[in-house]
């Protein structure tokens, strides 16, 4: 198939005047800063718009600047994220606010690269930022943009090889309208999101690249883009604990690099074990079970990883230096990680029964 370039200039007219009629009306949108753009960019990452728009309000609400998200406990950043997942991507935001306020007098930097350079902060979101609230002529290449650009062009290379994600890149730039690139990067994002869908028909006839669409015109829309195949997740089994002792709830910090880093989960052991097994692995931690249950089974997928999980809820007698004991209050001030979401409801229910005793 022969690949149209050329195409992505004649939509960029059409694009624009059909983002005029059929904007998405989003908060980040309608009272715009380098802030609120930033924000709603990292929350957005892996997750969809529907997710995000509650998390995005609470946070406004309680950290609405750059020197209140500097300022707020880490614990409390953690509280907020809490069901969002990649919990790298909020530590990242602490980490490069704190730069902000630091070099930038609080102020995010103006330029790509500068932008760039901030923790968590990559060439998507720093394109974002610089063309949305500072006018620069930067594609915001993301899935959406490299689905319409690869069907409007008509361009069957894997968009997930990093030299073609570079070519893409490229063509972008050449056509992105450099008198409004922020509207016409929120235009190719509001097209890829709504109408030249990932998943599932795409709506060519709602489509303002219709009449010269590569894709179309060959009927390729169920060929393109074209992704290599992802690499099968590795399955873990883990067990998980919920262990009261005195009223309170055993929980634990996991360790600073990895998986959930330095996240609050409950005490859990690799593989999925019997009660007898069970039991062996309190002892290793120095406490012993006055009533042992199972609790159910659950399962999260990661994006490398799927975690298989079995549970038991136990009364306990003992104590071990890795544990915190939290009461009802405190455990509501935690932010457990949602591969827990499971776990966490029976948690809560545990804790209300002993204190109506």
């Amino acid at each position: 198939m022969n690949e149209h370039w050329e195409n992505l200039d004649t939509l960029r007219e059409p694009l624009l005047a059909w983002y005029a009629a059929h904007r998405r009306v989003l908060p980040w949108r309608e009272e715009p800063s380098p802030y609120r753009t930033w924000v709603s960019e990292i929350m957005l990452q892996q997750t969809r718009v529907t997710a995000v728009l509650p998390y995005f309000d609470r946070f406004m609400r309680e950290l609405p600047d750059v020197r209140a998200l500097a300022a707020a406990p880490e614990e409390r950043l953690f509280k907020l994220w809490e069901g969002l997942g990649y919990y790298s991507r909020a530590r990242n935001l602490h980490r490069a606010a704190k730069t902000v306020v630091d070099d930038y007098g609080g102020e995010l930097p103006r330029t790509y690269g500068e932008l760039r350079s901030l923790p968590g902060i990559g060439d998507y979101t720093a394109s974002a930022i610089a063309s949305i609230n500072y006018g620069a002529p930067e594609p915001a290449v993301d899935g959406n943009l490299l689905r319409v650009a690869a069907r409007v062009a008509g361009c069957g290379e894997d968009i997930m090889d990093a030299k073609v994600r570079r070519l893409f890149r490229d063509k972008l730039a050449a056509a992105i309208d450099r008198e409004c690139p922020g509207p016409w990067n929120q235009a190719m994002m509001d097209l890829g999101a709504t109408v030249c869908v990932p998943n599932g028909e795409p709506l060519c006839g709602e489509c303002p690249a219709r009449p010269f669409c590569a894709a179309y015109r060959a009927d390729m829309t169920k060929v393109l883009p074209v992704r290599a195949e992802k690499k099968k997740r590795r399955a873990e089994e883990r067990t998980v604990f919920l262990l009261l002792r005195s009223g309170a709830l055993a929980v634990r910090q996991r360790p600073d690099t990895g998986l959930l880093a330095k996240l609050t989960e409950y005490p859990n052991v690799e593989g999925n074990l019997d009660e007898a097994s069970a039991r062996v692995a309190l002892a290793r931690w120095g406490v012993k079970p006055v009533s042992l249950a199972p609790c159910g089974a659950a399962k999260h997928i990661f994006t490398h990883v799927e975690w298989q999980m079995k549970g038991f809820a136990a009364e306990v007698e003992g104590n071990c230096p890795d544990f915190r004991w939290v009461d009802a209050a405190e455990f509501e001030t935690l932010a457990i990680p949602a591969a827990f979401k499971a776990y966490t409801a029976q948690a809560r229910d545990l804790l209300k029964s002993v204190n109506k005793r």
